[in-house]
C-alpha cells in the first residue's frame, strides 16, 4: 500500500516541477499611428522597459509590430518616433490566454524634445478633442471590478460624479436621469445596450448586453463633451469594438450559474489581414431561481455581437459590426385568492424586449494629413408588454398593454484634417431617419376597459452637424473649440450648441482645465408624443 501511495506522489512532484519550470510566454502585437491623422508610422521603435537584454521591435511599412516570446506579467512599454512625443504605456497585462494587441496613438511634437516622455495613464481619454470630465474605460478594469458583473456601465459608477444602485445599471451623472446619457457604438448612437432596458427605470437595465470579449478601450464623458457628440444631456459612453486577431484563431467558452458565453476570433484571409470576432451569450437564470424573488418570474436573455474587419490596399478599411439582444420576463398569477400576500400575486404578465444595431463603416486615409470615416447603420428597440390581474370579482382582466417599436437609419460621415502640428479640425454630419410604431394602453380606474394613451406611427428626421478644432499653443497649452447643431423635423425645433475648453499642464502630472458646453436632447419618442415634442436643455461649465 505504501508503494502505491509513494509512486503517484513522485509522479505528481515530477509533473509539478516540469510545469513550474516552464517559462510561459505570449506575443505582443500592435500598431503605431498619428493620434490626429490616424496614419501609420513606419520605423517607430517599441521597447519593453525593464527587460534584460532589452526586448523590443520596430514598426514595418504599415506601422505594425510584433514582439514574440514575452513572459506573462505586467510591463511598461515605451514607444519612440522621430518628431513625435515619446510615450510610455503603463501596466500592460500579458496573459497566457490571448495575444496582446496595442494601438499606440502618439502626438507630433511642437518642439524638439530630448528626454521629455509622455506617460499614458489608463484614465486618459482616447478622444484628442477632450478637455475635462472624460475618462478612458479600460477593458481589464471592467473584468476585474468587484461587483461589476463584467458590466462597463457598473464600472462607470465608480468614477467621480457618477452613481448608480444595485437594482439596475443606470448611470446617474451629477444627479441627471440615466436617460440623459448618449450611448454610442463605432460612432453611431444606439439604444441602451442592456438586457431588460427601460423596465424599472428609463435609461437603465439589469445587465449589459456587451461582452468584455468584444470591447476595446472606450471613452466615458461626464460633461462639456466635444462638439461631435449631440443629443445628450448628462454624458456620453463612446463604445469601441476591438478588431479580431488577423493571424491566429482563438476561441473561448465559459459556463456559469447565469448561462454560457462563447466567443471566437481569427483571420478570414491572412494575406489581406482581414479578421472576424464574435461573441454569443445565453442565460435562463434557471439555476438562480431558488434565490431570486418570486415576483421576478421567469427570466431569459441572449445576445450576439460581432465585428468583421476588411482592409484593402487602396480603398481604405471596411468593417461590418453589430449587436443584438433578446429578453423575456414572465409570471403567472396565483389563482388561489387565499394565498395572495400582495397585489403582485394577482398579476400575470409577459414582457418581450429586443434591441439591435448593425453597421458598415468605411475609413480611408487621404494623403498624409487627412482621413474620412463614414458609417451607415440601422438600429432599433422594441418592447411588448401584456399584463393582466384578478379584479374584485376574482376575474382576470387586462391592466396594461404596450407595444412600442422604434427604429432608425443613421448615416454619419466626418473628415479629420491636420493643418500643421498645432492645428487640427474634425467636421461631420449625422443624418437620422426615425421611425416609430407606438401603442400604450392602461386600464381605467374601474378596470373595465383599456384606455389608449398613445397610438401613433410615422417617421421623422433628426439632422445634426458639427465642427471642432484643437489648437496647441505649446506642448502644455491647448484650446478645444467647436459647435454642434441639430434640428428635429417633427416639430422643426433647432438648436445651436457651442463648446469650448482650455487645458494647461502647469506641472508634470498636473493639469488645469476649464470647459463650457451647451447641450440638448430629444426626449424618448413615446414620452415625446405625450409631452408635445419637447427638447430638453442643459448647460455645462466644468473645472
Amino acid at each position: 500500500m505504501k508503494v502505491k501511495v509513494i509512486i503517484p506522489s513522485i509522479l505528481f512532484c515530477l509533473l509539478f516541477n516540469i510545469v513550474s519550470g516552464q517559462n510561459i510566454t505570449q506575443t505582443i502585437k500592435g500598431k503605431v499611428i498619428d493620434k490626429v491623422t490616424q496614419i501609420p508610422l513606419p520605423g517607430a521603435t517599441i521597447a519593453i522597459i525593464g527587460t534584460n537584454p532589452l526586448i523590443g521591435a520596430s514598426t514595418d511599412a504599415n506601422g505594425e509590430f510584433v514582439i514574440k516570446n514575452v513572459s506573462v506579467g505586467r510591463y511598461n512599454i515605451k514607444v519612440n518616433f522621430i518628431g513625435y512625443e515619446p510615450m510610455i504605456i503603463n501596466e500592460v497585462l500579458v496573459g497566457s490566454g490571448k495575444e496582446v494587441f496595442l494601438t499606440a496613438e502618439i502626438k507630433e511634437s511642437l518642439v524638439n524634445m530630448k528626454e521629455v516622455v509622455i506617460r499614458v495613464n489608463k484614465e486618459d481619454p482616447l478622444n484628442s478633442m477632450t478637455t475635462v470630465s472624460a475618462r478612458q474605460l479600460n477593458v481589464e478594469e471592467s473584468s476585474r471590478y468587484a461587483g461589476g458583473f463584467d458590466d462597463p456601465a457598473r464600472l462607470a459608477s465608480s468614477f467621480a460624479g457618477v452613481s448608480s444602485n444595485l437594482g439596475n445599471n443606470g448611470i446617474v451623472i451629477r444627479g441627471n436621469s440615466p436617460k440623459g446619457l448618449l450611448w454610442q457604438m463605432e460612432g453611431v448612437e444606439i439604444s441602451n445596450p442592456s438586457h431588460f432596458a427601460n423596465i424599472t427605470s428609463f435609461g437603465a437595465g439589469a445587465i449589459t448586453a456587451l461582452s468584455s470579449q468584444m470591447l476595446a478601450n472606450s471613452d466615458f464623458f461626464t460633461g462639456a463633451f466635444p462638439s461631435e457628440y449631440g443629443n445628450a444631456l448628462s454624458g456620453v459612453f463612446d463604445i469601441k469594438l476591438r478588431t479580431g486577431n488577423n493571424e491566429k484563431r482563438e476561441n473561448t467558452f465559459q459556463a456559469g450559474l447565469v448561462g454560457i458565453d462563447l466567443s471566437s476570433e481569427g483571420p478570414l484571409n491572412k494575406n489581406k489581414k482581414s479578421s472576424y470576432l464574435f461573441n454569443y451569450r445565453y442565460s435562463t437564470f434557471a439555476l438562480l431561481a431558488p434565490i431570486l424573488p418570486p415576483e421576478m418570474g421567469k427570466l431569459k436573455y441572449q445576445d450576439l455581437s460581432f465585428k468583421i474587419n476588411l482592409p484593402t490596399k487602396k480603398s481604405g478599411v471596411f468593417s461590418f459590426w453589430g449587436i443584438s439582444a433578446l429578453d423575456y420576463q414572465g409570471r403567472d398569477a396565483v389563482k388561489d385568492s387565499s394565498s395572495w400576500k400582495s397585489d403582485i400575486d394577482k398579476q400575470k404578465y409577459s414582457t418581450n424586449l429586443f434591441m439591435y444595431a448593425i453597421g458598415i463603416n468605411h475609413k480611408i486615409i487621404i494623403g498624409s494629413n487627412t482621413y474620412i470615416s463614414s458609417t451607415f447603420s440601422p438600429t432599433g428597440y422594441g418592447l411588448s408588454l401584456n399584463q393582466k390581474s384578478y379584479n374584485e370579482n376574482n376575474m382576470i382582466v387586462p391592466t396594461n398593454k404596450i407595444d412600442n417599436y422604434i427604429w432608425k437609419y443613421t448615416f454619419t460621415s466626418f473628415i479629420n484634417h491636420k493643418f500643421n502640428s498645432k492645428h487640427s479640425n474634425k467636421t461631420g454630419i449625422i443624418l437620422n431617419r426615425l421611425q416609430y410604431n407606438l401603442n400604450i394602453q392602461k386600464a381605467d380606474s374601474n378596470q373595465t376597459s383599456l384606455l389608449t394613451y398613445v397610438d401613433d406611427h410615422g417617421s421623422s428626421y433628426l439632422l445634426q452637424a458639427y465642427s471642432q478644432s484643437k489648437y496647441n499653443f505649446t506642448n502644455d497649452l491647448a484650446l478645444n473649440i467647436g459647435v454642434h447643431s441639430q434640428i428635429f423635423t417633427l416639430n422643426n425645433r433647432f438648436s445651436i450648441e457651442p463648446r469650448i475648453g482650455l487645458s494647461w499642464i502647469f506641472l508634470p502630472h498636473q493639469v488645469l482645465g476649464i470647459s463650457y458646453g451647451l447641450h440638448s436632447q430629444l426626449e424618448m419618442l413615446h414620452l415625446n408624443l405625450l409631452c408635445q415634442h419637447q427638447i430638453f436643455w442643459a448647460n455645462h461649465l466644468l473645472l
